[in-house]
């Protein structure tokens, strides 16, 4: 395991250190009842959005730990920093928030979150996949990450490098954690609004 990261996976922990602190703010006083309501307009809860995160991001790293380890095994080591190739980086750019109406698509049905999580459960499932991204990382800094590929879990056929798996995971992170301040900020606006509501 890596005790000091290089510049660029350094940047990539720093990434999910914000992400967890963002998921923290996001939870913090919001009641479980408003955590568990859609907004009006339709779309996931504040607790669906985390669900759908820890999902994806388990699926994601499941995809990425075989040929990590087939990688170790024949010696692959570190050549260059982990960044994502020019395709990579449009995909991870269609996840950036914010999200646009013309990119949006429907989540993949294993990547779904549950039916009606409870709010604290999904956000402990969502901490708990970041503190697996975040040990897959420091336990793989030492491979050639930007030329070992893995099979996307969710399109036949294509293959990311791992640091696009990884970089993937940060930025559909910022997208689903973006979605959730916005339906917070609309549940607790429609509470507020109710007669006898301060």
């Amino acid at each position: 395991m890596a005790d000091d990261l290089p510049a660029d996976l350094q940047a990539l922990d720093d990434e999910l250190t914000a992400a967890a602190r963002d998921a923290e703010a996001l939870t913090a006083g919001l009641p479980e009842a408003l955590g568990a309501r859609r907004p009006d307009e339709g779309g996931w809860s504040v607790a669906e959005c985390l669900d759908h995160l820890a999902t994806a991001n388990r699926v994601y790293l499941a995809a990425m730990q075989a040929p990590a380890e087939r990688a170790r095994a024949r010696g692959r080591r570190r050549r260059g920093p982990a960044r994502p190739g020019w395709a990579g980086r449009l995909f991870i750019a269609t996840l950036e928030p914010p999200a646009r109406l013309w990119l949006k698509r429907r989540a993949p049905r294993i990547i779904r979150p549950r039916g009606a999580p409870a709010l604290a459960d999904a956000f402990a499932s969502f901490m708990a996949s970041q503190a697996d991204v975040r040990a897959f990382l420091r336990a793989h800094a030492d491979l050639d990450l930007a030329r070992l590929r893995f099979p996307n879990p969710f399109v036949r056929g294509i293959r990311f490098s791992l640091a696009t798996g990884l970089h993937v995971i940060t930025a559909h992170d910022r997208r689903h954690l973006w979605q959730a301040w916005r339906v917070r900020r609309a549940v607790e606006g429609r509470r507020a609004s109710m007669p006898g509501r301060a």
